[in-house]
């Protein structure tokens, strides 16, 4: 029998009461819909009975029941931020009122506005105090996130990351719902041991009851490389340059080879993805695949994965839920070979790059190659090829059971599994594999990672005060094995190592286990909505530290006051919202690798005896080895004005100390290294959020804009000494940023006969230091520059404008303040050192000496190079700032009259830009670099903010479309 119909009208407003065109109407649990028109008015058929949702982009969806009404007022309000938003933080889920800790949220469709698999490239200028940096355009690379400077010297910086409510797991961009950041002690502190460098918590999409919806994305592109204010001489630059210091002759204008251009393409890429989702009040799904594939711009390489999700949630019983959630990723990557970037910087254009025939040419062979390296890297492409393919298996079964009304027990339990196969092949015909008349390496790595996490809850309110309690019981166990084979002497064309005839050196391989234990406990109340209080104390064990100390202990505290709940601001109207939030807390970093704290041997076939390996002492046992501690204080201000603009403020302090750091020991020790918990580094800063909707009505627009100001600070090392490692680049020093550049000082060229200078102390017999210049690089004085590698503020800027169906955003990123090394320059700025490289085009504004009283940028070029000019200094200490449109996307959605007919609930299309353009001063590709790489094998701090042989970051353009049905 039919239901009865009733004819439903009305109009559809945002919350400053403009109408809203293009708002789709649907009747719940069908596909009947119609859109608002330009004054926000619809008209629709539907049962009397009948549930209408009402969706737009940027705002929330809103469902009305009908219950025989034939006309309604229906208010949309923008899903910027609202304040009964529910974000996951740690172990629970709270209305972001209702925080007292420091959180960014990021949604997923404001995520993926860049086209990348890598959630962290696309959180690049999204929230205030996360610096992303990226150090290749390489797509087979990772980004690395840096939240509120760094606070370790050897151990890693990087965040921890938790998806679905677990440490670790596996994900994919086009399946995350929405990111939360965690950056104070109240929000990171159950994390515990390692939560010393934020919390990145990932949430991905779950089906939710009502109609089966069919959603797909379609993204088709092009990526181009991006070469900024960088350009290489071609022949006849080249040629002119270099008869200012040496003999050449007209034949070398024979050939003018571009090798950058050749060692680059224009890629393609291409994101698809197909998802399902529904289910009833009883059970809900979520099922997805993604296919992603991105070819570098350098040949050769690219990054191409498959994903399939599935999240299924079920209701067993009244007071029992199961959810299975499983991600599969299987990926495989190609990457660059045959020094291609690197010839593609440095080989000479005077050397061809093919045959008369049109094959490539064999540096090692061609009669008069010029090059250094005698290399034509496309002749080895033909044969050699490095490649890997991984398969990532995630599973997750989780059980919520409500014990009574207010207590509730929950169990989550993930397993993951990954394993890696790498080959890596050098023909015998060509430059790198002909050494050894062919060689091939093999590498198969597996991990297995198992986690439960059991968790007791008690809610309860009483009257005004509400209460929530919870414990929690958490185990980590991490298994890793690797096994590497290498052969020489293969056939060629026979990538095999069944072919090979010798090896080149010995098997090699491995094995790595740890484990974490955590208990932990916390106590949220809050009286009458306004007044909140979260405290929580955590216990952890871990064994990457000594017998002595294996356990710590954390605490966190945190407390907030909504004021536009107290009377006294009834009054002040502009004020639609303020709150004030304070918290301190302590977390622990154990991210040092595994046997720090244990005495280790090192056996070599290389030491052995009578054929038999030999082992000898390389790091000193430590049983106090424990946990790095950070003390973090955060004060901060939520206010919304005008009901316009919601605005947060942070100011936070965050001192780390018992750093863990590998001390060098004396060769009389008898070992090389020990590592030992040693000082102190504090970071201060400053954080700012504004979100705002500048136009309302027909014309939208919206503002988001975040900065943040950071500064880092040595408070002391071991024993009271001033510096470590001293000689490096980057010391660790006392009352220094930690990224602050130490190296002689430049000095510009002496006008007189064009040599190069450098600042040198002088210190007399009575301790006055004198500074004077001189031309022996022997003799410049290793200083402090006063220029860092941490820059002084960073953020990012987003407007977004739509009218009717059409939608534009662009999104900037900014960094500001910082010093680059480019390494680089070494090489094609030398001075006339290398004279079989190729030169950089120098910028307009930089001279070269050439005669007695030029007041040049430039020292005067001599063949061989003058007195080390190319050495190490601040000439080559660069401006990194940059602003950058990071992408501008253009889209229409279509009106539902259009394609109703064809049972399509919604279509948008298209057209996105990344990396647009970049404004700097930097003289190389890219000013983007990593300002915080992970310790080295040997757990070593590596130096951030250095630009060497980059590969360029691509400029994409995009087409694509999202249909839902």
């Amino acid at each position: 029998m039919a239901l009865a119909q009733v004819r439903v009208t009305g109009v559809v407003k945002d919350t400053d009461g403009q109408p809203m065109p293009a708002v789709t109407v649907t009747i719940k649990g069908t596909t009947d819909a119609v859109s608002t028109s330009v004054d926000g008015k619809f008209s629709i058929n539907a049962p009397t009975n009948g549930v209408l949702a009402f969706s737009f982009i940027g705002y929330t969806t809103k469902e009305v029941s009908i219950n025989g009404k034939t006309s309604f007022d229906v208010v949309l309000a923008s899903a910027l931020k609202t304040l009964n938003e529910v974000v996951v933080v740690g172990y629970t889920s709270k209305q972001v009122s209702q925080l007292s800790s420091s959180v960014s949220v990021i949604s997923g469709d404001k995520l993926r506005d860049v086209t990348s698999n890598d959630v962290a490239s696309l959180l690049q200028g999204k929230a205030a105090g996360v610096i992303v940096s990226t150090g290749s355009g390489d797509p087979t690379s990772t980004s690395s996130i840096l939240i509120r400077g760094a606070s370790s010297i050897n151990a890693s910086t990087s965040p921890l990351i938790v998806v679905d409510g677990n440490i670790g797991g596996t994900y994919n961009a086009s399946d995350v719902e929405s990111v939360t950041v965690l950056k104070d002690a109240a929000a990171t502190g159950l994390y515990g041991s390692r939560a010393a460098n934020g919390v990145i918590i990932i949430t991905t999409k779950m089906g939710k009851a009502g109609q089966t919806k069919i959603d797909m994305s379609s993204v088709v592109g092009f990526n181009t490389k991006t070469t900024g204010n960088f350009h290489l001489m071609n022949s006849q630059q080249l040629y002119d340059y270099q008869k200012t210091f040496e003999t050449v002759v007209p034949s070398d204008l024979a050939n003018n080879t571009n090798w950058f251009n050749l060692a680059f393409r224009r890629g393609v890429t291409q994101n698809h993805t197909l998802s399902v989702s529904g289910g009833t009040d009883k059970t809900q799904y979520y099922i997805s695949g993604n296919y992603y594939n991105e070819q570098g711009t350098l040949i050769d390489n690219g990054n191409r994965n498959y994903n399939l999700r599935s999240n299924i949630t079920t209701k067993l019983n009244d007071k029992l839920k199961l959810s299975v959630l499983l991600n599969t990723i299987y990926t495989q990557q190609t990457y660059p070979t045959d020094n291609l970037l690197y010839d593609a910087y440095l080989n000479l254009p005077y050397d061809p790059a093919f045959n008369p025939d049109g094959t490539p040419t064999d540096g090692r062979t061609y009669p008069g190659w010029q090059g250094r390296d005698k290399e034509n890297p496309l002749q080895g492409l033909q044969y050699n090829f490095s490649n890997s393919r991984s398969i990532s298996n995630n599973g997750d079964l989780n059980l919520d059971y409500t014990i009574t009304k207010h207590l509730s027990f929950a169990t989550y339990n993930r397993i993951t599994l990954y394993n890696d196969k790498y080959i890596s092949y050098y023909d015998a015909r060509t430059k790198s594999g002909g050494a050894n008349s062919g060689e091939l390496y093999n590498q198969d790595d597996y991990s297995s990672t198992l986690l439960t996490s059991n968790r007791l809850k008690y809610d309860n309110s009483f009257g005004q005060h509400n209460l929530s309690i919870l414990a929690v019981g958490e185990g980590q166990k991490y298994h890793f094995d690797d096994a590497l084979l290498n052969g020489k002497g293969l056939p060629p064309g026979r990538p095999v190592m069944s072919t090979a005839s010798d090896i080149i050196s010995n098997p090699s391989g491995g094995t790595d286990d740890y484990n974490f234990r955590k208990y932990l406990g916390q106590a949220d109340y809050n009286y009458a909505g306004k007044y909140f209080v979260v405290g929580s104390y955590v216990h952890e064990y871990s064994s990457r530290f000594g017998s002595n100390n294996p356990s710590g202990n954390f605490f966190q505290a945190g407390a907030s006051w909504i004021l536009t709940k107290e009377s006294f601001m009834d009054n002040i109207k502009p004020v639609s919202f303020l709150k004030l939030r304070a918290s301190y807390g302590t977390t622990g970093n154990a991210e040092i690798g595994n046997y720090q704290a244990l005495g280790l041997y090192s056996i070599d076939q290389s030491a052995n005896y009578g054929g038999i390996p030999g082992a000898y002492p390389t790091q000193k046992a430590n049983p106090n080895l424990t946990w790095e501690k950070i003390k973090t204080a955060n004060i901060g201000l939520d206010f919304g004005l005008f009901k316009r603009m919601d605005v947060s403020v942070d100011v936070y302090q965050k001192t780390s100390s018992a750093l863990l750091f590998q001390v060098p020991l004396p060769a009389t020790s008898g070992y090389d290294y020990e590592f030992e918990n040693i000082g102190s580094v504090r970071n201060r800063g400053l954080e700012i959020n504004v979100t705002s909707k500048n136009l309302v009505g027909e014309f939208k627009w919206e503002t988001n804009f975040n900065i943040a100001f950071n500064r880092n600070k040595v408070i002391s090392l071991e024993s009271g000494e001033a510096m470590i490692d001293g000689g490096a680049s980057q010391p660790v020093a006392v009352g220094h940023d930690i990224n602050d550049w130490s190296m002689p000082i430049w000095a510009g060229v002496n006008p007189a006969n064009g040599d190069p200078q450098w600042e040198q102390l002088v210190t007399d017999a009575n301790g006055k230091v004198t500074k004077k210049l001189t031309n022996s690089y022997a003799n410049a004085t290793r200083q402090f520059t006063g220029t860092s590698a941490s820059p002084k503020f960073t953020g990012g800027i987003t407007n977004t404008f739509s009218y009717k169906g059409f939608s534009l955003s662009t999104f900037f990123n900014f960094v500001y303040g910082n010093k680059v090394y480019n390494d680089s320059r070494a090489y094609f700025d030398n001075d006339g050192l290398y004279d079989s490289y190729n030169a950089m085009v120098p910028p307009s504004d930089w001279t070269r000496w050439t005669k007695p009283g030029d007041i040049a940028t430039e020292p005067k070029a001599v063949q061989g190079g003058n007195n080390n000019s190319n050495q190490q200094s601040t000439r080559y200490l660069e401006n990194g700032s940059y602003l950058r449109l990071r992408n501008a996307t253009l889209g229409y959605q279509l009106p539902h009259q259009w394609i109703s007919s064809l049972k399509i609930r919604s279509a948008r299309i298209f057209v996105s830009g990344d990396n647009l353009v970049t404004f700097t001063k930097f003289t190389g590709v890219d000013p983007e670099v990593d300002l915080s790489p992970p310790p080295n094998g040997a757990g070593n701090r590596v130096a951030g903010g250095a630009s060497s042989f980059k590969y360029p970051i691509s400029r994409k353009l995009l087409f694509g479309i999202n249909v839902g049905f």
